[in-house]
């Protein structure tokens, strides 16, 4: 891969922000390296996965470079979504006087091991360069995302960029998790709050205390909304009844309703509980799609062509009950057509899927299917 980024501008201004959507590992890669390489004072990395490969070992060490030279680097992953990474890994990177921190060890002689908290992971991928350079969305930090050429799977996913004052509410939701994990409690400067006027917001799901479910809602209220188009990429699409039956009220509203899933995911039973879910969404006219291209990683959503949201959330219960999760949303009709016509080029490399596909299932699948569909809520 090429790691230099694209010199072109690309970006959207979106009030006091601009914004770039950044498809695919080959295009977020390049744009995140650039972004900690010129990094000055700070660097917070929030990821679920993080490979012990030549993606992970590529980040790694442009952080240690970066610490070396006296920026404050501060890692947080995830215990479970990184379980490939052997105890020495991060070596280099705490050498150079950076800093990192475990997200619910799964292994019990690891410090802050809590057994009834083994459930609750962070799924979250957030990079934030001196409180002014963000980036947030669905791509880890792992081969599965790099193009083929270079080795990987080249996942189909989406991130997007921020610079600007949004970008210090990740840094916020950064921090958050830092001091409830174990980080160093020092001073790190005033709390990013959400401006009101603004058109572009983070939105994140908590899991301490009394569950948040700030980004279901967001969905939602959308859905309830919607006028005209509602739009879903989603690679593991396991919606709860309440998710469903918004859907289906806006189709019956005479919305147009288009969701991409994945052809085949990498979770075998989503993809058998996904059968029986499809035959519930043609049953009201909704349009379906089987992503060809590859493996579908993404969790956008564009309504009526103007509210857009993009993340780590994914619509089943793991994201809405048990994982942290972060998702930018954007209220604004520019940037809703570029992620439009990103939608649509997938949709090129998609197959749509009839009530005939569904039907020539064999008997005993289409029972399984029943069966996994009806226990989503523990997938």
């Amino acid at each position: 891969m090429n790691w230099i980024p694209d010199k072109s501008d690309g970006y959207l201004p979106v009030g006091e922000d601009r914004l770039r959507l950044l498809r695919d590992g080959r295009e977020a890669y390049p744009a995140m390296l650039a972004a900690i390489r010129g990094a000055r004072e700070e660097i917070c990395l929030e990821m679920y996965w993080v490979g012990a490969d030549a993606v992970g070992e590529r980040f790694r060490n442009a952080l240690a470079e970066r610490a070396a030279a006296g920026v404050r680097v501060r890692v947080i992953y995830d215990s479970l979504g990184s379980w490939s990474l052997p105890g020495y890994w991060w070596t280099p990177l705490l050498e150079a006087g950076g800093e990192v921190v475990e997200f619910g060890p799964v292994a019990p002689w690891r410090r802050h091991f809590r057994l009834g908290r083994v459930r609750f992971r962070d799924h979250r991928k957030v990079l934030v360069v001196d409180g002014d350079v963000a980036f947030t969305g669905g791509i880890n930090l792992a081969w599965p995302w790099l193009p083929h050429e270079e080795g990987g799977q080249d996942w189909r996913d989406d991130a997007v960029e921020i610079r600007g004052p949004t970008a210090r509410q990740l840094r916020t939701l950064f921090f958050d998790t830092w001091w409830r994990s174990g980080g160093s409690m020092a001073h790190e400067g005033a709390r990013a709050r959400p401006n009101p006027a603004s058109r572009v917001f983070v939105l994140a799901n908590m899991v301490y205390g009394r569950p948040d479910r700030t980004i279901r809602r967001a969905y939602l209220v959308a859905l309830k909304r919607a006028r005209r188009t509602v739009d879903i990429a989603s690679a593991y699409f396991l919606p709860g009844p309440v998710f469903l039956h918004a859907l289906r009220l806006a189709r019956r509203r005479g919305v147009r309703v288009r969701v991409l899933v994945p052809q085949r995911s990498d979770v075998l039973l989503a993809d058998l509980a996904l059968y029986d879910i499809i035959r519930t969404l043609l049953s009201d006219g909704i349009d379906v799609f089987a992503y060809q291209g590859g493996v579908l990683h993404s969790k956008t959503a564009i309504v009526d062509r103007r509210f857009v949201t993009i993340g780590s959330h994914n619509l089943d219960t793991l994201s809405w009950r048990f994982n942290l999760e972060s998702n930018v949303v954007v209220d604004e009709p520019a940037f809703a057509r570029l992620v439009t016509s990103s939608f649509e080029r997938d949709l090129r490399e998609a197959k749509q899927i009839s009530g005939d596909v569904i039907g020539r299932l064999p008997p005993w699948v289409r029972g399984l299917a029943w069966v996994a569909a009806r226990l989503r809520a523990f997938l």
